[in-house]
């Protein structure tokens, strides 16, 4: 007997300061988690938010000239979002905190049984930085993304901190380190079969 697996999506949000098409890590990083989740069946896309106005707010929609209601489209069509900042001052970046705000809106989205419309949906992050901080980040976006309703799968954060007080970042890497790799493809094939677990079947009816 053979089962057909369902397809997946995923959006990967690129927190990064640096605007197109500047080089950046957390661009790299994410690129690499979607090519590892391709491995399993899961076609992805990602967005660098500081190419957006994405205003600030807590609403859905915050009016005229506002780019997340376009966003959140790709984000409720995928199965999993992938978060992925860098490291300021130990924490994530002001684009990745803007768009924990914008997600708050969700709270006031559900479906016709009463589930938010991001139930069923898996959210991972990845975090690069030349300090550490790497721990805290995931857990403060884990917080954020299982209060506004995406599940979060063991092993769901991928990780580079640097050596403190140097200048080398992920992207000038030669290679990916063996640690980071492994974390990528861990986080990958947890998402990938957690998705499709609330895919086959939804949270209950609130």
């Amino acid at each position: 007997m053979t089962t057909t697996k369902p397809p997946l999506r995923a959006l990967a949000l690129v927190c990064t300061l640096s605007p197109s098409p500047s080089e950046s890590s957390s661009q790299l990083i994410a690129d690499q988690v979607l090519g590892a989740l391709a491995e399993h069946g899961v076609t992805g896309e990602s967005v660098r938010l500081v190419d957006h106005d994405v205003k600030p707010g807590v609403l859905t929609d915050m009016g005229e000239g506002d780019d997340w209601p376009s966003i959140r489209e790709r984000m409720l069509a995928a199965d999993i979002l992938l978060v992925s900042t860098p490291t300021w001052m130990g924490q994530a970046s002001s684009v990745a905190q803007r768009a924990m705000e914008r997600l708050d809106g969700e709270l006031s989205e559900k479906d016709d049984e009463g589930r938010l419309l991001t139930y069923g949906k898996v959210g991972v992050v990845a975090v690069v930085g030349n300090e550490d901080g790497a721990h805290k980040i995931s857990a403060d976006l884990y917080q954020c993304l299982n209060d506004v309703g995406f599940t979060i799968p063991a092993g769901g954060v991928t990780y580079w901190n640097g050596e403190a007080m140097q200048g080398k970042d992920y992207k000038d890497l030669d290679e990916t380190p063996e640690a980071t790799a492994g974390t990528t493809k861990t986080l990958a094939a947890n998402a990938a079969h957690l998705a499709r677990l609330l895919k086959a079947e939804q949270y209950p009816a609130t």
